[in-house]
């Protein structure tokens, strides 16, 4: 009886130290001006300008690695990873998470006129937000992502507004936000008179984004703003083949005007900007499987990577990534309508510049056109290989059957970065 005794308060002793056990607390987040007079977020009193990309189930220790100090996500479930994962390692890395709360649109069929939907929807983000609040790693809540795109009716930003009332009266220490595709006057005006509870908004803009100040002022916009997505030039805005289909940048393209736009959109307003996110620090197939990705399907990192490193850190990383200088097929580029017959010899060649000297391989690779060609960012099928070969920088391939393609390059070096490329091209009888 003695012993069990003992046993008995060991054991309430043991639970009692475990059960009390003080977890981190969350952070406070609150938009305020500094001493410069400039919007700033501060956390837990310290200012926070946000360095930061969209990565939802990409390589979230590189993100640190490189410089940035947090990242954003689109939903709490992505069927890959629970944000509670998510938020555990970005806080094993140092870095603040912007948390996605997914709102349904218009274009996916959703109605605001349907009751049903928009309270399951509002109980099951408060649950999340309940869930996920006390979180350290966590800085704020995105509510929906580019509401404005395709969508006719504006009381979606009336349902913004309730949620975001709801988070600050459940969560009082963090910010809300909800992401547009670019901004006009038509949702400023909108969001002004009706979604005045959210302490900024976010904007999300491509090639564009070099007009980012002209667009806020011709909107009206006047308050403080956040850019949660921007990159590469998106595939509405660039030069097409006669036969209908988007030039791609080579990577080096695309690091050259990250470096750019960043300087001319986003550094240049130290008053309203309080940061923004790069897209995307991860791979998507969009169009095509290295549009926007900053890192390819084998998880090889590329030259944008590079350049955010130099933008957040002022200096190149020690390993850097291969470019691709030029490439050209029967010694046309994309931008000249390439056109072959059946069974002919596609002459290529790509010339690079090699910054470490690494050894190089290069891999060839033909895919069909794409024509799963969705919007909005929406899921797209990745369009099927028909020749995939290590070889050298100069190659001879046949032309596969009729039809339109893409032949892509990749410069890889034994590191694990590349540069690469593609070209379209038509294959006739």
């Amino acid at each position: 009886m003695k012993h069990n005794i003992l046993l008995l308060i060991f054991s309430f002793t043991i639970l009692g130290s475990c059960t009390s056990e003080k977890q981190p607390d969350p952070a406070k987040v609150v938009l305020k001006k500094n001493e410069q007079n400039e919007y700033r977020l501060f956390v837990n009193g310290n200012e926070f300008y946000v360095n930061g990309a969209g990565l939802e189930f990409g390589n979230i220790k590189s993100l640190a690695d490189h410089g940035g100090n947090s990242f954003r996500t689109w939903r709490t479930e992505n069927g890959k990873r629970d944000a509670i994962e998510i938020l555990d390692e970005a806080h094993e890395h140092g870095l603040m998470v912007l948390m996605g709360l997914d709102i349904g649109r218009e274009r996916h069929g959703y109605s605001y006129d349907d009751t049903a939907f928009i309270q399951k929807q509002f109980s099951y983000i408060k649950g999340e937000v309940e869930r996920l609040k006390h979180h350290p790693a966590l800085l704020g809540w995105a509510i929906g992502n580019e509401l404005n795109l395709g969508q006719n009716d504006l009381r979606i930003f009336d349902e913004v507004n309730r949620i975001s009332q709801m988070i600050h009266e459940v969560d009082p220490n963090h910010v809300t936000t909800t992401t547009l595709a670019g901004i006009g006057k038509r949702e400023s005006e909108y969001i002004k008179e009706n979604c005045t509870d959210i302490d900024f908004i976010s904007i999300q803009m491509y090639g564009d984004i070099v007009n980012l100040q002209k667009r806020i002022t011709d909107a009206g916009w006047t308050e403080p703003y956040m850019v949660t997505e921007w990159g590469a030039t998106g595939h509405w805005e660039v030069d097409r083949t006669d036969w209908d289909v988007a030039i791609e940048q080579s990577s080096k393209e695309k690091a050259i005007d990250f470096a750019h736009r960043y300087q001319a959109a986003i550094k240049s307003d130290r008053e309203k900007c309080i940061g923004s996110y790069v897209f995307l620090w991860a791979q998507k197939q969009e169009r095509t499987p290295t549009w926007y990705g900053m890192f390819l399907e084998n998880g090889a990192k590329t030259e944008t990577i590079d350049a955010m490193c130099k933008i957040w850190t002022g200096q190149w990383p020690t390993d850097r990534c291969p470019a691709v200088d030029s490439f050209h097929i029967n010694g046309l580029t994309a931008h000249e309508n390439i056109k072959v017959k059946k069974e002919s010899v596609l002459n290529a060649e790509v010339f690079y510049t090699n910054h470490d000297n690494d050894s190089l391989t290069f891999t060839w690779e033909i895919m069909y056109e794409s024509y799963d060609r969705q919007w909005g960012g929406d899921a797209e099928n990745r369009p099927k290989t028909i020749f995939h070969q290590e070889m050298e920088s100069k190659v001879a391939i046949n032309a596969p059957d009729t039809g339109a393609y893409r032949l892509f390059v990749y410069v890889s070096d034994v590191n694990g970065n590349a540069g690469t490329a593609n070209i379209p091209f038509l294959v006739k009888e």
